[in-house]
Order: C-alpha cells, then structure tokens, then sequence
C-alpha cells in the first residue's frame, strides 16, 4: 500500500499523480475539475507529496537532442560491503542520471550521459573507475531509446503520454550522412 508520511496514498492521491505524470504542467485548476474537488485540495495534496518525497515535478530533456552525443549503462562490480558507498559517490558525478543497486552479475547500474566520447573516456578512466571499492567495469552504449516512461505505481495511466518522444531522423549517435546504396 502506499503511504503519505506514514498515512495511505487514497484514489485521489493516486490520480493527481497519474494526472501529472502524463502532463506535469497541467493546472491543477484543471486537475480539480476532473476530480472534482477543490483547486486548492490539489494543490496542498501536491505539495504534501512534494515535500514526503513521494513526487517530484521536473522537466525531462532527451539527451541526444541537446548536445549530448553518448548515452550509456554502466554495469559496475564492486568489493564486499561497499555498494553503498559506490552508489553514494556514483551520485555525486553530474554525468550519473540514474544509480542502482542490483543483485546479479552487477552490484551496481548507472546511466550516464556525455557529451561525446572524449567525455565519456575522462568519466571511465580519470574518475568512476578511480572511486574506491569499485573492481570492474561493463559499458553498455544506448544506441536509441525506444521507451522512457514514467507512469508507475498509480493504476491506468495512458502511457502513450509518458513514453519519450521520437527523436527526429537523423538525432540518434550516429550523425554521418549516409549514402543511398547504388
């Protein structure tokens, strides 16, 4: 079940959050409308899960269309008891969007993303690969994206909304003219 500071998430909870994750700016007088409650019961709902770290509103930019040409997962096998550590000095790297801790063949995941590979090389060799208890490292390049959602946990969302949007032809890694075959 989930909880709000220790009370549970209700169906109103549930779809202003539903409701935000398919268009994080939309009104909350909107919102309200639909719901059909007060505009200023949505937006203290939203507030309370904001500040109980259940929900967060930001603005989500795809990588590749805005200067930043290498996107990978990097699966990272660590020595005993330090995953934590890891995890936490991963997050300190501005170039980490996601860290994970895992059980399988990697103690940790992290996505990170780069300007090009001469960044990438100064991120692996002069920095992440330096940070103690790290053993090894797998670079696992993304080469397109082909789903990012965000609409989890809140019942039916149409997550048509939420999946990134296609980049235009052409803004994947590989940015070369190709020649028609003849």
């Amino acid at each position: 079940m989930s909880t709000l500071g220790g009370s549970p998430l209700d169906d109103t909870d549930h779809r202003i959050i539903a409701a935000l994750q398919a268009d994080g700016r939309r009104p909350y007088s909107q919102i309200a409308e639909e719901l059909n409650i007060p505009a200023s019961s949505v937006r203290y709902r939203v507030q309370r899960m904001e500040e109980n770290g259940i929900l967060q509103i930001v603005g989500i930019a795809n990588p590749l269309t805005i200067g930043f040409d290498r996107f990978a997962m990097v699966g990272i096998r660590v020595g005993p008891g330090s995953a934590q550590e890891v995890c936490k000095r991963l997050r300190e790297l501005p170039e980490t969007s996601y860290v994970i801790m895992t059980a399988g063949t990697y103690d940790v995941m992290a996505e990170v993303i780069c300007r090009d590979t001469d960044h990438f090389t100064d991120l692996m060799n002069r920095r992440l690969q330096l940070i103690d208890g790290i053993v090894s490292t797998d670079s696992f390049f993304v080469l397109e994206v082909h789903k990012r959602a965000y609409g989890w946990g809140v019942g039916e969302v149409d997550t048509s909304l939420l999946d990134s949007p296609q980049p235009p032809l052409g803004a994947g890694l590989d940015q070369r003219v190709r020649e028609p075959f003849g």
